[in-house]
């Protein structure tokens, strides 16, 4: 066995371990370590591949990767890390592109059938993973509308652009000398991301970012065939099968199909939503203040907190954090009841709440944390919407509706923390809002938790 084998060998074992370490927050930053190893460990055994003429490019890549990644690793807050995944998938699914285009440019006069198709699948996988990814991250920056964008015929277009890309693929891959064809492919390849992302909506995105994520590991295996490299086949064969897996389980999450993901323009408010349903019985939110909320909570002793896309855009994890250390000083007990699809990627709170020491121990999936909701004092929503919507059981018009949610509705008393009554991103009303046992406490989450917190000392003397 050479030395290339054996570092092959060695790196896919990392990546396996890797991933299967990610399948608990407890394990999931030593899966990181592993699949970093794996991924060094490629690295410095393609060195040794007999095909490398000079390593001054290599050397090139290696050194400005690494200074583009320190500034990345340091300045780019938590909050935006779901940006900068969708970033990271644009970039190595056009890095993808650009090979299969210098090896079309190179050889297309002497490809073979099967290599063409290869070809001609990585470039149309990497050029639409490439624009799909940068809308994403368009959408979550806030430089796009985070409402799905639609117009009247648009999936019939989209289809309809889709089956003309299949259709230019079988003809390039059986005349692979017609440039023209392959250079319009590619260009159409570009236009269907931006086709396939514009009408899918912000509450969509942790789906999105995932399915992205398969298509960005297709698109490298189709290139470890295209190159002869194993290790590329296996790395992109893992991406791309834990991606489609996430994908599915996301869509679980939310009682969808993909299918109704890409083509549903969920969040879109039409005129069907029974408005006397979701406006039944309803008056004004409760409001609270700083004081009358530690009220509640100095006669709580079971606290479950429901964090959510507010909780990371005002970044209050960290006061978050402090403000439950004083609950439990005073033998308050405290869970975290984590849904999958809350915030803007698959495991968005968890990254979170990781960042801010927060024990895995205490975060509890939907399934696990719901029947404990009726026995909780008080349940403590920071910047959750969708996910506490009681609507998704009840109105049968409502877009959420069908939706697994976390049944914070059922605890005792219920404090929400919200900048206002803006609806989430399905653009649905939160019933939650209008029960009798919901209180509001309006403004910025970490400020409201900071002050907590603080007056924690004051009121207990703790």
């Amino acid at each position: 066995m050479s030395i290339l084998q054996l570092c092959y060998l060695i790196s896919a074992i990392f990546f396996i371990l890797g991933i299967g370490s990610l399948s608990s927050p407890e394990t999931a930053r030593r899966g990181m370590n592993l699949a970093s190893l794996g991924m060094l460990i490629a690295v410095l055994g393609t060195l040794f591949d007999h095909r490398v003429i000079s390593y001054s490019w290599i050397f090139a890549g290696i050194i400005l990767g690494t200074v583009l990644s320190i500034p990345i690793s340091l300045w780019i807050p938590m909050t935006k890390i779901p940006q900068r995944i969708s970033l990271s998938h644009a970039g190595g699914a056009l890095a993808a592109c650009l090979i299969g285009i210098a090896e079309y440019y190179r050889y297309h006069t002497s490809l073979t059938i099967n290599s063409m198709g290869i070809v001609a699948i990585e470039v149309m996988l990497g050029a639409l993973t490439f624009t799909g990814s940068l809308m994403v991250a368009a959408k979550l920056h806030g430089l796009l509308p985070g409402r799905p964008i639609t117009y009247k015929g648009q999936n019939i277009v989209n289809i309809s652009l889709f089956f003309l890309m299949v259709a230019m693929l079988i003809f390039i891959t059986l005349n692979p000398k017609i440039n023209m064809i392959f250079y319009i492919l590619l260009s159409l390849s570009f236009l269907f991301g931006l086709f396939l992302v514009t009408p899918i909506g912000a509450a969509d995105m942790p789906v999105v970012i995932a399915i992205f994520n398969s298509y960005g590991g297709l698109t490298g295996a189709v290139m470890g065939f295209m190159l002869g490299n194993r290790i590329q086949i296996i790395t992109g064969a893992l991406d791309g099968a834990s991606g489609f897996i996430l994908s599915i389980l996301m869509c679980k999450a939310m009682n969808r199909s993909i299918t109704n993901v890409l083509f549903g323009a969920f969040g879109k408010i039409t005129e069907e939503i029974d408005k006397k349903v979701l406006h039944s019985n309803k008056h004004e939110p409760q409001t609270i203040d700083i004081d009358e909320a530690l009220q509640f909570f100095e006669q709580a002793k079971t606290v479950i907190i429901a964090p959510g896309y507010g909780m990371a855009a005002s970044q209050a994890h960290h006061a978050l954090r402090e403000f439950v250390d004083k609950l439990k000083t005073n033998g308050v007990s405290v869970k975290y009841a984590i849904h999958p699809v809350a915030g803007r990627m698959p495991g968005h709170m968890n990254v979170l709440l990781a960042e801010a020491n927060v024990p895995y121990t205490d975060l509890f999936d939907m399934d696990e944390i719901n029947p404990e909701f009726p026995h909780a004092d008080i349940a403590l929503v920071i910047g959750a919407n969708d996910v506490t919507n009681p609507a998704a059981r009840t109105v049968k018009s409502s877009p959420i509706y069908g939706r697994p949610i976390l049944d914070v509705d059922k605890a005792k008393k219920v404090i929400v923390l919200k900048r206002s009554l803006n609806p989430g991103f399905s653009g649905v009303d939160n019933e939650l809002f209008y029960t009798d046992h919901t209180w509001l406490l309006f403004g910025d989450a970490k400020d409201s938790l900071t002050k907590l917190a603080y007056s924690f000392k004051r009121v207990w003397g703790s």
